[in-house]
């Protein structure tokens, strides 16, 4: 009974881990384009500038909608679309080498 009790300890534990935090800035001159859209997937938007550098965004947390419920007096419900949440977009710039020059967090 011990070893499968320490079995099922062991399993909580590791399964409840978060992935590490990338450090996007030990990254910044190393990692190119094709490194992230293999780490990455492919970006939800992409440019590609006059001087050859390359913007894309990554979005990482989808804003979301609340319902909002009102109730009348008389008994009647109406339901309303909340305010919807900002995307969480990562956006990374390579340069015209291809690798990357720049990061940030962004909130649309």
């Amino acid at each position: 009974m011990k070893p499968i009790l320490a079995a099922l300890v062991l399993i909580l534990f590791t399964s409840c881990t978060t992935p590490p935090k990338v450090d996007w800035d030990a990254r910044v001159g190393k990692l190119n384009f094709d490194e992230a859209v293999r780490e990455l997937g492919p970006p939800e938007k992409s440019a590609k500038l006059t001087d050859n550098t390359r913007v894309a965004d990554w979005i990482f947390v989808r804003g979301r909608s609340e319902p909002s419920f009102h109730t009348f007096p008389d008994g009647r419900v109406l339901r309303t679309e909340g305010v919807r949440g900002f995307d969480q977009i990562l956006r990374l710039t390579f340069a015209a080498d291809g690798k990357l020059s720049g990061w940030k967090r962004v909130w649309r």
